[in-house]
């Protein structure tokens, strides 16, 4: 039996619905998750990273966990609790959900020390890891979502600056082979896209998914870093600019990594369009 953390995002329901269609016995867990967030027939339970009392009753009787580094409560978390309270359950193997920052971002405390710390923590664990670090995610597209509906326009920064985004999806299908498969202890999978994606060449790939224009509008970074900020900690948001405006050689690295695991090329951000355009239309 497998459990999935962060059952609710983008990674963890693709992750369960993977594993479900594949016949996996799969235990969902989210602060907050309900029937209408599962497969029929997946089980799912409430349970908080912050507090690892709250998995234990989830943990016992299963074997493997797919565990999330959590996010922007990543700060708050106890891995060590979290793992020891999953090896008391039975588990004996865990897939990271981790972040690119962990390794090109290692002086920044949001991106990187935060993230160096649970994998340690997973590291020393005594259980069979396997830690992943993707980097940008196609579906950060979503925040331009409404834009889109009311006025087909996208505005960001750093318009002709690319980087390999990829498809939850597929960081979802790499995670279910090393939590099925063997071969994937103690490894570091570095996850991306096929290519160098612009925000220009997002917002053109958005319009054709539609079937008509959508109008890029480009930011400066105040401009940016001012809407950032109504959602997201400052210190996360500079470390983001930073990111998408002068990313490292290592952050527009293109990874062999997903199609070594998957024996397939990762998909294009146009392909996650295409199959997410509802959200746009």
């Amino acid at each position: 039996m497998i459990v999935t953390t962060g059952a609710t995002g983008n990674v963890g329901r693709s992750l369960v619905q993977t594993l479900a269609a594949t016949g996996h016995q799969v235990i969902a867990t989210s602060r907050s998750i309900s029937d209408a967030d599962v497969p029929d027939g997946v089980r799912h339970r409430q349970a908080d990273l912050i507090d690892p009392e709250s998995l234990r009753p989830v943990f016992d009787g299963a074997d493997a966990l797919f565990l999330q580094s959590g996010g922007p409560s990543a700060h708050l978390l106890s891995p060590h609790n979290i793992l020891d309270a999953a090896k008391a359950g039975g588990i004996g193997r865990v897939v990271l959900l981790s972040s690119q920052g962990v390794a090109t971002r290692p002086q920044s405390a949001s991106h990187g020390g935060t993230g160096l710390a649970i994998e340690d923590a997973v590291r020393q664990s005594g259980l069979d890891w396997t830690i992943l670090r993707p980097g940008g995610f196609d579906s950060n597209a979503y925040a331009w979502a409404e834009s889109v509906r009311t006025r087909r326009v996208i505005a960001a920064p750093f318009a002709d600056i690319g980087l390999p985004t990829i498809d939850p999806a597929d960081i979802a299908e790499v995670a279910a082979a090393a939590l099925r498969e063997d071969g994937h202890a103690g490894r570091i999978y570095e996850l991306t896209g096929p290519a160098l994606s612009t925000p220009r060449h997002r917002a053109e790939a958005i319009g054709n998914a539609l079937g008509e224009p959508v109008r890029f509008v480009e930011q400066t970074r105040d401009e940016a870093r001012e809407q950032m900020l109504r959602f997201m900690p400052e210190p996360v948001v500079e470390t983001t600019l930073d990111i998408l405006g002068t990313p490292t050689p290592a952050e527009q690295r293109i990874s062999p990594d997903v199609e070594q695991v998957l024996h397939r090329a990762p998909a294009t951000f146009a392909d996650w369009a295409k199959r997410n355009i509802s959200a746009f239309a």
